[in-house]
């Protein structure tokens, strides 16, 4: 029998792939105020945002394949996993932040800089920063590294682990309808950004891993109907046409369970050559393709034709281009740099 370190779930880099890809292209279309119209562009591109959320669930279940064990067992100390965090994200977020100030600087921009560049930001209240925008995941998932060995804690009692997503589900709930209205937060507050409103996704990432020898035999012979259930509920999500979070944990939750499911499988559409290479650097592409759009946006090149559509399209290719290379090229200087250290 295959130890739990050794599954390969490659399934999981399709899904980090097309949601990386999914949030870039609703970014693009969301700046970019391209006038087209069309279910495909609006609910579909444009709830492709959503997908951090399921970013969430899989890094939740990713930690926990790669680290709990190890953590419950004492078979790796705290401050190895919290300098291994900080040694696999540092570098490349730091370049990248000290680009973006390059390219718009201002004094607002160095303290947002600092705060960048402690990845503690996540822990400030309304941090609004513009430098990286959408690190806030970044500093949101920093956060649940913080209190990742807690988490382990949280699930190492199945009972406890139910009770605590059972808890995260209704502080989700407390959090919309008191918490974050006028009185306690402020105007364009990010509630996706706070840990206790999307406690619940990491939690459900947790859960699953802990019933993930059970999801795979139980799936074998009924992908096909967990796929038909997705499918459905994805109908639901659109129809209703805004993002409830409980639909959006069933649905997710639902494509991590197919995920699971799938383990090992290559040929298919969420585990091949394309899915394996993206999938590997889906956070470097999240994090710098705004970065590329604003360049492209700043050259006046992402409208570049009379049709709106094929201007969008070509801005998409052109900034997914960038971000690839880019994310290529640096992630691989800093593995050189590293190896050389070692």
């Amino acid at each position: 029998m295959k130890t739990q370190n050794k599954i390969h779930y490659g399934a999981l880099d399709g899904l980090r792939a097309y949601s990386a890809i999914g949030v870039a292209m609703m970014h693009i279309l969301s700046n970019g105020k391209y006038k087209v119209s069309g279910f495909v562009f609006d609910p579909f591109i444009q709830s492709l945002g959503n997908l951090v959320f399921l970013f969430m669930m899989i890094s939740a279940f990713s930690m926990c394949c790669g680290y709990y064990d190890r953590l419950i067992n004492q078979e790796i100390s705290v401050e190895k996993f919290y300098a291994r965090r900080y040694k696999k994200i540092w570098p490349f977020f730091a370049i990248l932040c000290f680009v973006d100030i390059i390219i718009s600087p201002s004094i607002n921009a160095v303290y947002e800089l600092f705060a960048n560049l402690t990845l503690c930001f996540g822990l400030l209240p309304n941090a609004n920063i513009s430098v990286i925008g959408i690190g806030w995941f970044l500093g949101l998932i920093f956060v649940f590294y913080m209190i990742f060995p807690f988490f382990c804690y949280l699930i190492s009692n199945r009972n406890r682990a139910w009770g605590t997503f059972i808890i995260s589900m209704i502080f989700n709930v407390i959090c919309r309808i008191y918490f974050f209205d006028n009185n306690h937060v402020i105007s364009g507050f990010d509630v996706r950004g706070n840990i206790i409103y999307s406690a619940m996704f990491f939690m459900l990432g947790g859960i699953l891993f802990l019933y993930k020898n059970s999801i795979y035999e139980f799936c074998q012979k009924k992908k096909i109907l967990i796929a038909l259930l997705t499918v459905i509920i994805a109908g639901i999500y659109f129809y209703q046409g805004k993002s409830e979070p409980f639909i959006m944990l069933v649905l997710f939750g639902l494509l991590l369970i197919y995920s699971i499911a799938s383990q090992n499988n290559t040929g298919k559409i969420l585990s091949n050559k394309f899915t394996k290479f993206i999938g590997n650097i889906s956070l470097e592409i999240y994090l710098c393709h705004m970065v590329f759009y604003r360049m492209i946006e700043k050259v006046h090149m992402n409208h570049l034709f009379g049709n709106e559509i094929l201007s969008y399209i070509v801005t998409v290719i052109m900034t997914l281009a960038c971000a690839i290379i880019f994310s290529c090229v640096v992630k691989y200087l800093l593995e050189k740099m590293m190896q050389k250290k070692l």
